[in-house]
């Protein structure tokens, strides 16, 4: 059995994360303000989430993927192909 390493908010794969949803929230021309309504929260939950102070759950991922129009599951994949490639990349890799 492989040991996990416990995961952070800070860790270079959950920036990763957080990268891609706020580039795709910009890059459809959504505000923070007009992605939290879809989301039926406050500004401050979209605002938190990107900047890391808050963590998202795989639910919420899945509902935030919904809100900006893109499948979640080709949002986990493509990002799990790009954490692969920044480990493989990663000097702490080797």
């Amino acid at each position: 059995m492989t040991s996990m390493k416990p995961r952070s908010v800070h860790s270079l794969e959950y920036q990763l994360l957080v990268s891609k949803i706020r580039e795709i929230r910009a890059n459809s021309g959504l505000t923070q303000r007009a992605l939290a309504a879809k989301l039926h929260k406050y500004h401050s939950y979209v605002s938190r989430i990107e900047t890391s102070e808050r963590e998202l759950n795989v639910v919420e991922l899945m509902d935030y993927c919904d809100a900006l129009g893109i499948d979640s599951v080709d949002f986990i994949h493509d990002l799990r192909d790009q954490i692969n490639k920044l480990r493989k990349d990663s000097p702490r890799s080797r």
